[in-house]
């Protein structure tokens, strides 16, 4: 039959099983938006209050339901707003697929009104991206996208269609989707070889990051765990796969993980990494990282072999995939020894925060008390960000969505606005700092417009709380352009917007606030007023080995 442009478009998305998709209109994808009109009852189009929270929301969508997010944005600076929201999904592989559409292609290259080229910007930011120049080109386009965006490492992918082609006809004929098989041959001798060095290892750590959560392992892993027998750290993406409460996990490793993690594979004999590529912010000094191991990686990225960290072996391939072989092959080992001394560690270095006024510790900790482990937490970036990953106990996959790679400011809010429409019946908490909160708070109205019950817990320390802990223990104090305490009334702003806002002061006023926010059904706003020093403990400072982490109590002692 035949199509315009923007009729292949909406096609294409339903045949993709696409139900929601966030955006921002505008004159160059105007067609495309009075097709979507006419397919509302099929995807539901959430309008946010720009377009970088679209791009978050396709990105929080993704990463809690596993499926690929989809943005749409106008031509120009609505284009360009999507950018930050696709780097942000590049580091952290998550599918999504941004549409926008552009000036015609008789315009393209003249300078015209709004016109951008949105694919060249991209280029280093996406998987692959496609400006589509011919209608007939387009469904075939648009499907490439999404096999690309879930194919082996996820990414974002890109499609740009100039306006005239989302008006012009073809024949159009629907297409079944095929699932993509993610098993592929490996190696023998790779896989040989990590046998060996399983098998010989008397001290091993395995190491767990976001690929565990990607490739759908989780069960795998904790089976591989049990058959290793080995103690358990994880990346701040990887949070999740492997349980939090079980007994053989230490806790994140790096900058900011904990003393028995950072020691332990400090001195472990066989470092086994599983979907990690070895970030600086956990390996600290990358010569002096798990000097006395030797290192077994497992990645679907070629490129991350060797990158960062040099390996001793590695299995090229999908997670899954690999622990399901190494499931089968290996046989039992058994490292009581090497576990209670990590065990040990544990106990003597536990984390710790001060009891009596409202923190950011506390606050994650009661939000876990509150809802029992069991939902959706969304952070913006910065020292909430690591509170919650130390303090929050991650049990399952997809239920701490948190920009790592990019580190993204802003990016929590609308995140969780998608992760709350993916995911319906999940509790979704957004934990931000003041300074995130301001980046794009004025998503809250967009919350409030569609009746998205999220809630929005601001760890407000007047300062932008990262940064002056930086300052503070590497800048000799000078606080430079971090001092946040001005007049800005969260709760009033809240309620301007059209949510519930709830102050709270102290750890009593906070726990009545957050039963409050449970219960609401709609979206709401908690502002947390904490002190502006409160810091993230362990650190390890920029440059320095993850073995020299220290706290509180060893900078007194220090001193």
């Amino acid at each position: 039959m035949q199509l315009t442009g923007s009729e292949i478009v909406i096609e294409c998305l339903k045949e993709q099983g696409v139900d929601t998709v966030f955006g921002f209109p505008g004159g160059a994808i105007l067609n495309v938006y009075d097709e979507l009109y006419k397919h509302s009852d099929e995807i539901t189009h959430i309008l946010t209050s720009h377009e970088q929270g679209a791009a978050h929301a396709a990105d929080g969508y993704a990463r809690a339901t596993g499926k690929v997010g989809v943005c749409f944005a106008t031509s120009g600076p609505g284009a360009t707003n999507l950018v930050t929201g696709i780097a942000t999904a590049y580091m952290d592989s998550i599918p999504v697929v941004a549409i926008t559409c552009n000036v015609g292609v008789s315009l393209l290259g003249k300078d015209s009104f709004q016109e951008i080229d949105i694919a060249g910007i991209t280029m280093p930011i996406t998987k692959h991206n496609f400006i589509v120049k011919d209608v007939k080109d387009l469904a075939d386009t648009i499907r490439q996208a999404f096999v690309i965006a879930r194919k082996d490492r996820p990414g974002p992918v890109l499609v740009d269609i100039p306006k005239d082609v989302t008006a012009n006809k073809t024949e159009y004929s629907k297409a079944e989707i095929k699932e993509i098989c993610k098993d592929r041959d490996l190696c023998e001798e790779d896989i040989e070889a990590a046998l060996k060095l399983i098998q010989k290892s008397k001290k091993p750590y395995i190491f767990v990051g976001g690929g565990a959560i990607l490739s759908d392992a989780s069960e795998e892993l904790r089976a591989f765990v049990k058959k290793v027998d080995a103690p358990v750290t994880d990346s701040l993406m990887g949070k999740g796969a492997f349980p939090g409460t079980d007994p053989l996990y230490t806790g994140m490793l790096g900058m900011h993980g904990t003393k028995a993690s950072n020691y332990g594979v400090s001195e472990c004999d066989l470092l086994i990494v599983a979907g990690a590529r070895f970030s600086d912010r956990v390996t600290g000094n990358a010569k002096k990282f798990a000097k006395n191991a030797k290192i077994l990686q497992f990645d679907i990225d070629a490129a991350e072999v060797n990158k960062n960290v040099l390996i001793t072996q590695g299995i090229v391939g999908d997670l899954k995939q690999i622990l399901r072989v190494l499931n089968e092959r290996l046989t039992q080992q058994s490292h009581e020894e090497w576990i209670s001394q990590i065990m040990d560690y544990k106990e003597r270095y536990p984390m710790s925060y001060h009891p009596e006024p409202l923190t950011g510790p506390y606050v994650v900790e009661e939000i876990y008390r509150q809802t029992k482990g069991d939902a959706l937490i969304v952070t913006e970036v910065g020292q909430h960000q690591m509170w919650a990953a130390q303090y929050y106990k991650f049990t399952k996959p997809r239920t701490l969505l948190t920009s790592g790679g990019l580190g993204t400011m802003g990016y929590g809010l609308g995140a969780s606005l998608g992760a709350k429409l993916g995911m319906p019946h999940k509790t979704v908490i957004n934990i931000a700092g003041d300074g995130c909160f301001r980046m794009n708070m004025n998503e809250i109205a967009t919350a409030a417009r569609y009746n998205i019950p999220i809630i929005q817990v601001v760890v407000n320390n007047h300062v932008l709380g990262m940064v002056r802990q930086w300052q503070s223990l590497f800048y000799g104090q000078r606080y430079s352009a971090t001092v946040l305490n001005d007049a800005v009334d969260f709760v009033r702003l809240a309620e301007a917007l059209g949510a519930v806002g709830i102050r709270a002061t102290t750890k009593e006023e906070f726990q009545e606030a957050f039963e409050r926010a449970l219960g609401l059904g709609k979206p709401a706003v908690i502002d947390c007023q904490i002190h502006s020093d409160d810091k993230v403990w362990p650190m390890v400072a920029p440059g320095a080995p993850i073995q020299e982490a220290f706290d509180e109590k060893d900078l007194k002692d220090k001193k």
